[in-house]
């Protein structure tokens, strides 16, 4: 059993589509989870369908969409407090500092986060390189396992297959809820997530088994490392 679990990505909704799978679980399992959210998504394209929100209102729409995914998740959130879209050009090492200081605090023994390069965003690929930073920069007796999740086209065919997957069926109602906390951002592609109870049977059974496996890899210092 893990004794504390930080997931840390950049934007309201990477934890719900991501990894809340694996929180509900490790929830289940009586382990603490914090969720370090670098920004408020607030340079996100999608404002409701119908819309609901401008850029102005966005912001605070997104927040309490995030705080109350959380709560579905009896997850404890911080705020990182960086602008979306912008990480990258944020210095690095600032940055791991910064989440440093969060882990040192809280000493967990598991963080998850993005796999730098094979993240698809430029926020996801950015953070998740401070964040594996920080751990690495954290003493290694205290230093937490990191699990990376890489999901860009074609990542096995340079990373393998993954380390971790986690079959999440048993909390996918829980997952579920998580990711329509987010009401801003469900729409579009991922509209089928709200009409799912209408779905044909076999085709809302093969969406769910897409969607109840999380996979991530064990993060290797020795061979990554940046030092």
């Amino acid at each position: 059993m893990e004794k504390h679990v930080v997931v840390i990505f950049p934007h309201p909704d990477d934890e719900a589509f991501g990894a809340s799978g694996s929180v509900a679980q490790f929830r289940k399992e009586g382990v603490p989870v914090t969720y370090l959210c670098g920004t408020l998504g607030q340079m996100g394209r999608n404002m409701g369908s119908p819309t609901f929100a401008n850029r102005e209102s966005l912001p605070e729409i997104r927040k309490k969409e995030l705080k109350r995914a959380c709560e579905t998740l009896d997850m404890e959130l911080k705020m990182l407090g960086y602008r979306d879209k912008t990480i990258e050009f944020e210095d690095k090492q600032e940055v791991a500092d910064h989440i440093r200081g969060y882990l040192e605090e809280i000493k967990p023994s598991l963080v998850i986060t993005h796999y730098p390069g094979y993240a698809v965003h430029p926020d996801h690929n950015a953070l998740g390189a401070a964040a594996i930073q920080a751990v690495e920069d954290m003493n290694p007796v205290e230093r937490p396992k990191v699990w990376a999740q890489a999901f860009s086209n074609g990542h096995e065919e340079d990373l393998g297959s993954p380390d971790v997957i986690n079959d999440v069926r048993d909390t996918f109602d829980k997952k579920l809820q998580t990711i329509l906390s987010h009401d801003s951002q469900v729409a579009g592609m991922f509209g089928w997530y709200k009409q799912l109870d209408e779905l044909d049977e076999e085709v809302k059974n093969e969406l769910i088994e897409n969607q109840a496996m999380e996979r991530f890899y064990l993060w290797d210092f020795e061979k990554n490392s940046s030092k």
